[in-house]
């Protein structure tokens, strides 16, 4: 049998992505594609989405390709694997006569770094698939992808037309919440450095508010609050972080983000008005419609 063996951290799956199957397929013969998601990249130190999720991702989108098969040997190791490893797993499980590894054009020039190079290039034959129209060396396989996308940018932007629809929703679910957790642990963060108390956030995205994220925090004054105000400014606005409206005292500063509310509340004003027991019983308002 005569394999291609495609991986990555799929962080998230893309079109392109979609793309280099369909072409390995197609321009090199090959009787199976196993897609293999890595639980880490050898040359990272974190992944964004879980292994779990990203391998869900990847069994949705082929799941109607009978020659890909989602390998998660690489997941089960919890660990950053060289792909020597999963090369010689693949060709010992399924006693391969030939298996090409596809490799990103931006990734060649590091090839030789890699754990095991001079076995691996005797185990394998390295597919180029080209991109952006980066150079690549003669005398080697190519397969060329018309996709100007990485799961890097695709995170950054969020355009959904690099999504493949059978994933779509489940992706940018994700990213959306992922990006909007970040956000508040950033609040957090600054609130916590400058002697904010009792910080709290609340996730208020399915419930219907209008608001997806609460975030309320004492002050130790009457100036305090004003004086979080202005380090919130300076902090978060340099980030790109956008303040619709401000509504400020002494005792009660309300900062409006657009889908982020922040609270800054004395001690007195917040044992007055329990917002965080408003918001933890909060339930989105039921609509009922009256037919004759």
């Amino acid at each position: 049998m005569i394999g291609a063996l495609f991986g990555g951290t799929f962080d998230p799956p893309h079109v392109g992505h979609e793309m280099i199957v369909d072409e390995v397929l197609e321009a090199l013969h090959v009787e199976v594609v196993f897609v293999v998601p890595a639980y880490l990249n050898p040359f990272k130190s974190e992944f964004y989405a879980p292994v779990d999720v990203r391998l869900g991702w990847l069994r949705k989108l082929f799941r109607d390709n009978d020659k890909v098969e989602i390998v998660d040997f690489e997941v089960k190791q919890k660990r950053a694997v060289a792909s020597i490893e999963t090369v010689k797993y693949l060709l010992k499980k399924y006693d391969l006569e030939k298996l090409y590894l596809i490799i990103g054009a931006d990734n060649y020039a590091k090839l030789h770094m890699w754990s095991g190079y001079d076995e691996l290039k005797n185990l394998v034959e390295f597919v180029i698939a080209s991109r952006d129209g980066i150079i690549t060396p003669q005398g080697l396989k190519k397969i060329q992808i018309n996709a100007n996308i990485s799961s890097s940018k695709l995170r950054a932007d969020l355009d959904i037309s690099f999504i493949p629809k059978s994933i779509k929703n489940e992706v940018l679910a994700y990213y959306i919440r992922n990006i909007m957790e970040k956000r508040i642990e950033n609040i957090v963060k600054i609130l916590d450095e400058k002697k904010a108390e009792n910080i709290q956030s609340f996730d208020m995205s399915d419930r219907d508010y209008f608001v997806e994220s609460v975030v309320i925090a004492t002050t130790l004054g009457e100036r305090h609050g004003l004086a979080l105000l202005d380090t919130l400014k300076s902090e978060l606005k340099s980030r790109g972080e956008n303040f619709l409206n401000i509504e400020e005292s002494d005792d009660w500063v309300i900062i409006d983000m657009g889908d982020i509310l922040i609270h800054l509340m004395s001690a007195e004003y917040r044992a007055k008005y329990n917002i965080e027991e408003f918001l933890s019983a909060y339930k989105s308002p039921e609509i009922s419609i009256e037919t004759e």
